[in-house]
């Protein structure tokens, strides 16, 4: 099936067959999570010009089954006051952000320190119920030009980190993951296509350089030429959020025969809703439950900002979330009344 065919990643995915992520888990360690949505999920990479307005976007996903939503761009959903009062209307919580910095560039990093500021007083600012679902500063990179023009495996090496540039880019992790826990908010460093932490061997070197904690998206790992499954085992002590995503290895080298890039990879439908492409979700959650994990399971399906059916995106995030529910991860509301405040407001 081509991933790309909107008849085909409209429909709600069909059970796969034994040993499927759609047997019943019981009450496993999976429990203890809460799914999010995200706006990526519709197009929205910027927080003018959106596709669509944050409240419809917010009331699709609380509808479809969703206990929170990643932020999107900064701004989307509205700040301080009016962010909280947004969340509280539609009885969702906020699972965290993306935030990149120019980790390889001393001068760069420095001039982007002030946003990440910025991220952070956004989510320093919202109540939570339970420390365990706090936002989580999500931490990455910013597309490196020649990796997001060729993403994913095989990466060429010359293009990667020279292993002198590794020490002064760890120690701006370091401080960048500093910044956040002194805002009372545990960040995760996001490894993506076509950027300087791309691949195993590169999330691997940034662990060892660093204390920070790592979000598994599991749809770039694996487009990465990685093992999700095995990542669980190996990171599983470090893995403070998981991007649950589905994608096609074989989209993306049909888009990188053709000379296309991350973006084009996109729309193509190299992301296709759950169980539709060749990577096997249910047992990354098997994975999970086995190493206990607990916190927010953010599913994303990136789709291009325009060219899309707005009714087939809003019907493959239920479908999105019903795949999940007949895996057994069932999560829980995010309550809606008598929230803790954070600590470092």
């Amino acid at each position: 099936m081509d991933a790309a065919d909107p008849a085909a990643v409209s429909r709600i995915p069909e059970a796969r067959t034994e040993g499927s992520a759609d047997e019943p888990h019981g009450q496993g360690p999976l429990t203890r999570v809460r799914v999010a949505s995200a706006p990526v999920n519709f197009g929205v990479y910027t927080a003018e010009g959106a596709p669509i307005a944050a409240d419809d976007m917010l009331a699709i996903t609380r509808a479809a089954g969703y206990d929170g939503t990643d932020s999107g761009p900064i701004g989307y959903l509205g700040t301080g006051a009016e962010l909280a009062d947004r969340l509280a209307r539609h009885g969702l919580g906020l699972a965290g952000g993306w935030v990149d910095l120019r980790y390889g560039d001393a001068r760069g990093f420095a001039e982007d320190l002030a946003a990440l500021e910025a991220a952070l007083a956004v989510f320093a600012g919202v109540s939570v119920d339970d420390p365990g679902f706090a936002p989580r500063p999500t931490l990455a990179c910013p597309p490196n030009p020649a990796r997001f023009a060729r993403p994913g495996a095989p990466v060429d090496r010359e293009l990667r980190l020279a292993p002198d540039e590794w020490p002064g880019f760890a120690a701006r992790v370091r401080e960048a993951a500093a910044r956040c826990r002194d805002r009372g908010l545990e960040p995760v460093f996001h490894p993506h296509l076509g950027t300087d932490v791309e691949t195993e061997e590169e999330v691997e070197r940034l662990l060892d350089l660093t204390g920070v904690s790592l979000c598994l998206d599991t749809g770039h790992l694996w487009l990465a030429g990685g093992d999700p499954v095995a990542a669980v085992g190996r990171w599983a002590d470090r893995i403070r959020q998981v991007h649950v995503k589905d994608a096609s290895r074989d989209t993306l080298a049909r888009v990188r025969a053709a000379g296309g890039d991350l973006g084009e990879a996109v729309r193509r439908g190299v992301f296709p809703p759950l169980g539709a492409g060749d990577l096997d979700v249910g047992a990354v959650l098997r994975a999970l439950e086995r190493a206990g994990y607990e916190g927010w399971v953010v599913v994303e399906q990136d789709v291009p900002a325009t060219g899309r059916d707005p009714e087939i995106v809003a019907a493959d995030q239920v479908a999105n979330r019903e795949w999940l529910a007949r895996a057994g991860l069932v999560g829980g509301h995010a309550p809606t009344a008598s929230p803790v405040p954070r600590g470092h407001g």
